[in-house]
């Protein structure tokens, strides 16, 4: 009897998963396997919100299978270890796994290949599992990869996706393959309590609504912050419980602005991670430096824990940040304001906030966390890398009436108007009636060290 094994990393799903489709036809029975991986636990990845989210998908998906006759197999170590072990143990031939993008991710996949083969084993690894379309399948002539998004853009939507995988019926899993439990939700410290749950049943279901309900108006509303008329699909997309290509499939298939808008986006997640697929080294050094001298963290110590929690006297940063600390998620025009704030209006390493974000947010991922975080910063793929938000007039253009600010910023409850976010303008009594900071720095002061900065190096 043949055995196969399906090791589980970025697509935790039934539904459109080529790596579990092929298992399945290349063996009578499959070993489907998840590895808690050290390294990524080493690296401080395994942040809680993320954890707990995980917890979700495991449990959510270990349920699916066994609707389907199987169960998932959880173990903890060294992936290479762990998968070689479990080989053994289901006398396997074959594993299936999704291709990864990041320099640790093909490292291991080095790794568990050089591995399985020096035991006559094979390892396939399967593209557009966790993006559209897979990081290298379309270039640019003279490079390996697109260095701007609109030509990209242009070329990725002429491609035709492959088609969407229904999920299977059955699973066979082999008998005596032991397992860890699945650690629960309510056993992870420090979630942040408004997190969302996971598991692709919740991420389905948070589709089916999206499109009926969100999708049509999404290029009128997406950068409406006190709308939330975002998806909020990202944490799915993260964890691999929705397949992005299903998800330009359905977009395409409802048709009209908002579709066009949305799938425009899901390019903009495949365009990073084709980046960093082929400059892993982004993950933390400059895509484009400007040989930046940025203020030294110690320094700007003070500033960058304002910044972290919520008090840097800007309402709309501040509500953003609180979001995240909150939800474990921000509203992506909250995410450009405030990342755009630390690195340019602070002049702070944009690898300090990226470092915060990774350690809150549930959908943080390296290819479009690094990525658009280097975009803010002007190091990145970013046209015009000298470009500064002005967090006074973004609020009141996607905030108008201060809805979003007064939701997180409690603070500032009563105010109406313009002074929601310039409440500095306030005077006498009114000004010291509301507990909220002064500015950390005049927006023109902040400017202007940022352009001396650039203009010196």
């Amino acid at each position: 009897m043949n055995v196969s094994v399906v090791l589980f990393t970025s697509d935790l799903r039934l539904h459109d998963n080529p790596s579990l489709r092929a298992a399945l036809a290349s063996g009578d029975e499959v070993v489907p396997l998840f590895v808690h991986d050290d390294g990524i636990r080493s690296a401080g990845f395994a942040a809680p919100n993320r954890r707990a989210f995980l917890a979700d998908c495991l449990a959510d998906l270990d349920a699916a299978l066994r609707d389907r006759g199987g169960r998932l197999v959880v173990r903890s170590g060294d992936v290479v270890d762990q998968v070689c072990r479990t080989v053994s143990e289901a006398d396997a031939v074959d594993v299936h796994t999704a291709a990864g993008v990041s320099g640790y991710a093909q490292r291991r996949e080095a790794r568990l290949r050089a591995a399985l083969e020096a035991t006559g084993r094979r390892l396939h690894v399967h593209d557009t599992v966790v993006t559209a379309v897979a990081p290298g399948e379309v270039t640019p002539a003279g490079s390996d990869h697109f260095a701007v998004f609109t030509p990209y853009f242009r070329r990725w939507s002429e491609l035709h996706t492959r088609g969407v995988h229904k999920a299977p019926r059955t699973v066979r899993v082999p008998d005596g393959i032991g397992s860890e439990e699945i650690t629960p939700r309510k056993d992870v410290a420090g979630v942040s309590e408004g997190l969302a749950a996971g598991g692709e049943s919740e991420g389905r279901m948070r589709l089916q609504t999206w499109q009926l309900n969100g999708l049509a108006d999404y290029a009128e509303r997406h950068d409406d912050l006190a709308g939330d008329a975002t998806s909020r699909l990202s944490p799915h997309l993260h964890f691999g419980t929705l397949s992005p290509v299903e998800l330009v499939h359905r977009a395409r298939t409802s048709g009209g602005p908002g579709a066009e808008a949305f799938v425009r986006q899901l390019c903009w997640r495949d365009f990073y991670y084709q980046v960093l697929a082929a400059r892993p080294q982004a993950a933390a050094a400059d895509y484009r430096g400007h040989r930046d001298q940025w203020r030294a963290e110690r320094a700007a110590a003070e500033d960058i824990e304002a910044w972290e929690e919520g008090r840097t006297g800007y309402p709309v940063v501040d509500a953003a940040m609180r979001q995240l600390r909150y939800e474990g998620w921000m509203h992506n025009r909250g995410r450009l304001l405030t990342a755009g704030f630390l690195t340019k209006t602070l002049y702070v390493d944009w690898r300090i906030g990226a470092r915060h974000f990774l350690e809150l947010l549930v959908d943080g991922d390296i290819a479009n966390n690094q990525m658009n975080w280097q975009w803010s910063a002007g190091t990145g793929t970013d046209t015009r890398p000298n470009r500064v938000l002005n967090p006074v007039l973004q609020g009141k253009r996607y905030d108008p009436d201060g809805a979003y600010v007064r939701r997180w910023v409690p603070e500032l409850e009563g105010l109406e108007g313009a002074y929601v976010h310039e409440p500095w303008k306030l005077q006498g009594f009114e000004r010291a009636q509301y507990d909220y900071p002064e500015p950390l720095v005049a927006l023109t002061e902040g400017l202007a060290r940022f352009k001396r900065a650039r203009a010196t190096h």
